[in-house]
């Protein structure tokens, strides 16, 4: 669950949002408020922000978004649980407060109003309130056993290590398997092992890298393992035929039927490679 919050001025225009029925908005909570429109709770709000004439920014806003699968399961009631958890990690006291949820786009979340000034006058201290937001809606997520931010990181860590090496794999199958020599072929060949290789070029138009695309995860090649940045896929290859330098000691590389010149420190990397592997052969340069 993520909690997220700020100090607001606009407090009609805001609750007016929460209230949208688009969203299939329905109330979820309500304290010490009487008002059934945006209007008459902003007039409610009003009535104790006129005390303090210092605060300008006198609403807090709050959105707390629960997992979509935790979403699924949480009925009215555990809603107003959340939110009533939730201003009290926030240390809020008794204040004036509405709470609305919006279904909209299979994310039920929570938009939650309070008045920043409570029923004496005194502004509530909002130093840090994102920070703190994301910190009460862990709690309260904790206290409820609903997802925490810290598991939905750890599975995502997880789950791109998995897409990682089910990439490298596939990568050394297309290097065993087909024996590119080309870009054009090992890119084919990755596509034929169900990984599409995207080239980035770019501004000057020159070749600086790959992307790889899998199950949803687009990732670069050195993001996926150091092995599959560009110029080692090159060196893997071992073959001249994969890039050649021309007579003004540019070197570029054949790309869908086209020579894509290379990003300046890709190219001194693969000339260097190229000029070693020719001295080793005992070829001429």
């Amino acid at each position: 669950m993520i909690g997220k919050g700020k100090s607001i001025s606009h407090t009609k225009a805001s609750m007016s949002y929460g209230w949208d029925q688009e969203k299939d908005a329905e109330i979820v909570l309500k304290e010490f408020l009487h008002g059934d429109s945006p209007a008459e709770i902003t007039q409610e709000f009003k009535m104790l922000q006129d005390q303090n004439h210092n605060c300008t920014k006198n609403t807090l806003s709050f959105i707390i978004s629960p997992t979509i699968e935790d979403g699924k399961r949480l009925d009215k009631s555990k809603l107003e649980e959340i939110s009533k958890r939730f201003i009290h990690e926030m240390k809020l006291g008794e204040r004036q407060a509405i709470a609305f949820v919006h279904r909209d786009k299979d994310h039920k979340h929570i938009h939650l109003y309070v008045n920043r000034i409570d029923f004496k006058g005194v502004a509530y201290n909002d130093s840090f309130i994102g920070k703190r937001s994301q910190l009460a809606a862990e709690k309260v997520a904790e206290q409820l056993g609903l997802t925490t931010v810290k598991q939905v990181q750890f599975e995502k860590e997880f789950n791109l290590k998995e897409i990682r090496t089910e990439i490298k794999r596939r990568h050394d199958l297309t290097m065993n398997q087909f024996k590119p020599k080309s870009f054009d072929a090992y890119i084919k060949g990755m596509e034929t092992n169900g990984v599409k290789v995207i080239p980035t070029i770019n501004n000057q138009g020159k070749l600086q890298g790959f992307r790889f695309e899998f199950d949803g995860h687009n990732l670069k090649g050195s993001e996926v393992h150091r092995n599959i940045s560009i110029g080692n896929i090159g060196k893997q290859m071992g073959s001249l035929d994969c890039a050649k330098i021309s007579k003004d000691n540019m070197i570029g590389v054949k790309l869908a039927g086209k020579t894509v010149g290379l990003a300046p420190q890709l190219a001194l990397k693969l000339t260097k490679f190229i000029i070693k592997k020719t001295i080793e052969k005992g070829l001429s340069y």
